[in-house]
């Protein structure tokens, strides 16, 4: 049976004693206009397409769009000091980094772990373009882990802690149209020496913890709005009523305004509504000025309800997506600022099938949930995907095997990871980044402020997906690793957004709360308030020569002697030198079998055991963890990707003849 994380973290150890921080950069990649990246162990077919004038172009945030940015991905000067230094460097002797890839791939062309003791600068000048002259300027970051602090010439803006939420600084004040400004960025990361989120991150990667992501490691862009503009959107499907509910957040001049908000099937309209917004700012309001307070914009929100008749539903095996544009208008009808979005129509809710099994339900239809653990990790960018096509890849990947879920394990990804969920029709389930902010022996904070900044992180994070409608749950901790408060925080993810799944911890511990009964390996007992699924399962593992970290391990591999499953860890331990069997005709058809055997019996047991989905762990590998579908670099499947898919639908067929209802 597959073992748990804690039994995984002991066993693996053994087998990947002995490995340095970092892969060894000998020689670099020299990709299509030549310059020169490190070499870490692996790189992925998507290397070479990096270069400095093209690292991910794409506009970063795919439902809050405007035409007109600047992308600041490329080559910045950096220079390394220790963590006590505050004063910005006099100079940057240490060289150039890729932006944005975190300091210690091989694509930031540094590959150097950032200690805790030390402290990253990044620094580089921007021209502010001519025709952003009487506009506010905001300073965006996708991402930056773990506390950033940011300076424009010389002069200090903030500071942010947290390492996966976006964040941003209006800079307005602080530049000028047609001028050269410096931008300065510090990082201080202490990885997992803290308490702080971190995901799967170490400073000694190993077993099932990997290579650190430190620094910016997400898109970092510069953006023209209007005085008056529409600083965030809100969505909310509803099924029931048929429309879809829309906050319309702003930042207005003190004077009242409307929002108009068209939904669009392509190009074509299907409703128009339009809003009053800051209607609180009367005359007298707006006087109200005094000597030390001289603002005349504030912060407004309004809420619309779009009917969209005959709605087109957003499934795994149907993702429509609506388009939809928003407009701040004046008094006089004269468009202020406009953003475009998407959303799919979509309702989630616990119920019952027609058997009286609880099931989780998808536009009120029992849904059967296979898929598989996705942890997020490259070889040559760690923590960062080298284009928008890598990026796409892993989820058509899960579609092409027949899955409609993914664990996104631990870590929250860059906005256009999930447009492409959204597009190609995969549900999430969402961990939480975890930390040493919980000890599992008493259920508490291991301080206070631990607790705080915990909370503070997951609802930024939940605030910044919840427009998706591919992400379904939010898992608030992965087993007992940093969780703390459990039925407590269950609760309060469940008020702030009670359109999705909340499942407590994913494989244990259990204390009745939340929509889901969640397992690691094995068979969740029947509740009937909780839909059951098992969020980890497998583990079976080869290897593919030239494509698999040094050092791998896996759970259970293939005995070419008697052609069946052996336990490889058990194996290991009688002969120190074993190696995993390699990727062959027979030991591929064997992982086949047992992969499709796994989603086979799930899905053919369905009205038995009542469980709701099942994730094989995990879609690729992920340094020495060789239990990957994939190889690490993705060049190498290790199952017959048909034949799973065939298995998956063919079981379903089975699962309907008993209770009909049941769809994937």
């Amino acid at each position: 049976m597959p073992i748990s994380r804690r039994e995984m973290l002991i066993g693996a150890a053994v087998a990947a004693s002995g490995l340095t921080t970092i892969a060894p950069a000998a020689q670099g990649v020299t990709n299509r206009t030549g310059w020169l990246s490190k070499r870490a162990h692996l790189m992925t077919r998507w290397s070479g397409d990096v270069t400095p004038k093209q690292v991910l172009p794409e506009y970063p945030r795919p439902q809050l769009v405007r035409d007109r940015w600047m992308n600041l991905n490329g080559l910045w000067n950096y220079q390394i000091t220790h963590k006590d230094q505050t004063d910005i460097p006099g100079q940057y002797d240490a060289g150039k980094i890729m932006v944005p890839f975190g300091i210690e791939s091989a694509l930031s062309g540094v590959m150097k772990p950032l200690l805790p003791q030390q402290r990253l600068w990044y620094q580089r000048d921007v021209i502010i373009p001519d025709s952003w002259a009487g506009q506010s300027v905001l300073l965006h970051f996708g991402a930056v882990d773990w506390e950033a602090t940011i300076y424009v010439d010389g002069q200090h803006l903030g500071s942010h802690r947290g390492g996966y939420d976006a964040f941003s600084f209006d800079i307005t004040r602080h530049v000028k149209a047609g001028a050269r400004h410096s931008i300065v960025v510090s990082v201080w990361d202490p990885t997992d020496t803290w308490w702080q989120p971190h995901g799967k991150q170490t400073l000694h990667p190993g077993g099932c913890s990997y290579t650190a992501t430190s620094g910016i490691w997400q898109t970092v862009w510069l953006e023209p709005v209007p005085l008056s503009h529409i600083e965030k959107l809100k969505m909310a499907p509803d099924l029931d009523k048929g429309v879809l509910r829309l906050e319309v957040v702003g930042r207005i001049d003190c004077k009242p305004m409307t929002v108009q908000a068209t939904a669009l099937e392509e190009t074509t309209p299907v409703c128009k509504v339009a809003a009053p917004i800051g209607q609180e700012f009367t005359p007298v309001i707006r006087n109200n000025l005094v000597t030390f307070f001289k603002a005349r914009s504030s912060w407004v929100s309004t809420e619309l309800e779009l009917p969209i008749a005959n709605p087109k539903l957003w499934s795994p095996g149907s993702p429509y997506l609506y388009n939809l544009k928003v407009e701040l208008r004046d008094t006089h009808g004269a468009v202020l600022d406009t953003v475009t979005s998407y959303f799919g129509m979509r309702s989630l809710k616990v119920g019952h099938d027609a058997l009286g099994n609880t099931r989780a339900m998808l536009n009120g239809k029992p849904i059967l949930m296979p898929g598989s653990l996705d942890q997020g990790f490259w070889p040559d960018g760690v923590y960062t995907a080298p284009t928008d096509e890598a990026l796409r890849f892993d989820i058509a990947t899960e579609r092409q095997l027949g899955f409609n879920t993914v664990r996104k394990h631990v870590k929250v990804e860059p906005q256009r990871w999930y447009y492409w969920a959204d597009k190609l029709g995969l549900m999430v389930f969402q961990d939480m980044p975890t930390g040493n902010d919980g000890d599992p022996w008493t259920d508490r904070p291991t301080s206070p402020e631990a607790a705080d900044q915990w909370e503070a992180e997951v609802r930024h994070h939940i605030e910044q997906l919840r427009n998706h409608p591919s992400v379904v749950c939010w898992i608030m901790f992965n087993e007992a690793f940093g969780g703390f408060d459990y039925i407590r925080n269950a609760r309060w993810a469940k008020s702030l957004d009670p359109s999705r799944f909340v499942d407590e911890s994913s494989g244990f511990p259990w204390h009745g709360t939340g929509d889901v009964r969640d397992n690691h390996g094995g068979i969740t007992p029947k509740f009937p308030r909780q839909f059951g699924i098992t969020s980890e399962d497998g583990g079976w593992g080869l290897a593919a020569p030239g494509h698999t970290w040094p050092g791998a391990w896996t759970y259970r591999s293939y005995n070419s002697l008697t052609g069946r499953t052996m336990d490889f860890l058990a194996a290991q331990k009688k002969n120190k030198n074993l190696q995993i069997p390699v990727v062959m005709d027979a030991s591929k058809a064997w992982m086949t079998r047992a992969v499709a055997g796994l989603f086979r019996n799930f899905i053919t047991n369905t009205n038995q055991s009542a469980q709701s989905g099942d994730f094989y762990c995990q879609i690729v590998d992920v340094e020495t963890e060789c239990d990957g579908l994939l190889s690490y670099d993705r060049a190498i499947w290790k199952v017959d990707a048909k034949e799973i898919r065939a298995a998956i639908e063919a079981s379903l067929t089975l699962a309907q003849r008993q209770c009909p209802e049941l769809t994937i």
